[in-house]
């Protein structure tokens, strides 16, 4: 436990310096507060470069769970915010925290585990009966704890397989707490399930034998939003910056270069916002 508070105490101090030293870096500067997925996926460094060439604007980004670019966003620690969550991102905005949600582009989540698939996951006809087959063979499950939109989602979907998985949390149910490529590496160790954005594991390295073992249910569906963080809130909010950011990013030069990034051959995220 102390071990735990150690860590968090360390993140926090690293997080602040750097949202501090990110803030005062330059003018033609703004801060993305997004997500861990997003940055693991690699699609910043392959959009990013170009608005800069473009604009003279460098986008530095804090990536950390939904739940946290959500609480940065509303201190008025960001510019703008892209995350996947809609229903806490349209809260963010009637609160009036945000100007407008963008629907931006979208994936899908997938369950990840063993090729032996000892839950038969693959046989299930929906993500709801994959989970309740997990549950039932009480097959190690490895979810990332931490408030992002993946962890969001995954117990969203554990309610509608009418069980609640904090009962059994530290059994066959762990928690990791961490980002989705560290929750990854613990479902490996494990050999366990665990539901993941696409984008990240198609970027994801240490597969070794795991595999995708359930897709395609529209429950599964993985929306991203972007959002202006109101100036009225936060008067620092660099709002002609932020305006040029997301006009381009829903541009068709910015959706054109979201649709082109690809792992192995195969497309990462479709853009939703081509004009």
């Amino acid at each position: 436990m102390l071990k735990n508070k150690f860590h968090l105490i360390i993140s926090t101090l690293v997080l602040a310096f750097t949202l501090g030293s990110i803030k005062y870096a330059n003018a033609e500067s703004i801060i993305l507060a997004s997500t861990t997925s997003t940055q693991n996926s690699g699609l910043f460094d392959h959009i990013l470069p170009a608005f800069t060439k473009e604009t003279g604007i460098t986008v530095n980004v804090v990536a950390v769970g939904t739940g946290a670019a959500l609480k940065l966003a509303r201190n008025g620690d960001a510019d703008v915010l892209m995350v996947h969550h809609k229903t806490s991102e349209e809260k963010f905005v009637k609160d009036g925290f945000g100007v407008e949600r963008f629907d931006l582009m979208h994936n899908d989540f997938v369950l990840v585990g063993p090729d032996n698939d000892p839950a038969d996951i693959k046989s299930a006809n929906s993500v709801v009966t994959a989970l309740q087959q997990i549950e039932k063979q009480k097959t190690p499950f490895l979810s990332r704890g931490d408030d992002s939109g993946t962890n969001k989602r995954e117990l969203e979907l554990w309610h509608e397989a009418s069980f609640d998985p904090k009962a059994v949390s530290g059994d066959w149910y762990r928690e990791t707490g961490s980002g989705m490529g560290a929750t990854l590496n613990t479902a490996v160790a494990m050999q366990g399930y665990a539901l993941t954005d696409r984008a990240t594991w198609l970027s994801y390295k240490n597969k070794q034998n795991m595999q995708v073992l359930f897709e395609g249910d529209k429950r599964l569906f993985n929306q991203y939003g972007i959002i202006i963080v109101n100036q009225n809130k936060h008067p620092h909010v660099k709002r002609k910056e932020a305006n040029s950011f997301v006009d381009w990013l829903l541009s068709s030069k910015g959706q054109s270069l979201i649709a082109s990034y690809k792992v192995a051959g195969e497309q990462l995220f479709t853009p939703d916002a081509l004009k």
